[in-house]
C-alpha cells in the first residue's frame, strides 16, 4: 500500500512539474496570430503580381497595407468599385489588437 501512495505522489509531482513547464513554454515560445484580413486583402486584389505598385506581388503590397506601411493602394490595374470594396473592409473589419485599418 505505502509502494502505491509514493509511486501515486511521485507521478503527481511530475505532472505538476510538467504542467509548469508547459506553462513557461507557451509564453515564451508564443507565436503572435496571423492578421486574418491578410488573406482576405489577397483574395480581394486582381492576383496579377505585376509589381506596379512597387511591391514584390499583391502579397507583399497586402502586408503593407495590413502592417501600416501604406495609406493608399497604389494597385493600378485595381478597378475603382474593387478599391472601394477593399477600403470598406479594412474600415470595417478589426484586426487581433481591435484595430481596422483606415486607407485612401
Amino acid at each position: 500500500m505505502l509502494s502505491f501512495l509514493i509511486a501515486f505522489v511521485v507521478m503527481l509531482v511530475i505532472g505538476a512539474l510538467l504542467g509548469v513547464l508547459l506553462s513557461i513554454a507557451k509564453e515564451k515560445f508564443h507565436v503572435e496570430e496571423e492578421d486574418k484580413r491578410l488573406q482576405e486583402l489577397i483574395e480581394m486584389l486582381p492576383g496579377y503580381n505585376c509589381g506596379s505598385c512597387g511591391y514584390s506581388g499583391c502579397g507583399g503590397m497586402a502586408e503593407a497595407i495590413v502592417s501600416g506601411e501604406l495609406d493608399i493602394i497604389p494597385c493600378n490595374p485595381l478597378k475603382q468599385k474593387d478599391r472601394e470594396k477593399i477600403i470598406e473592409y479594412l474600415k470595417t473589419t478589426p484586426g487581433p489588437d481591435g484595430s481596422t485599418i483606415d486607407i485612401k
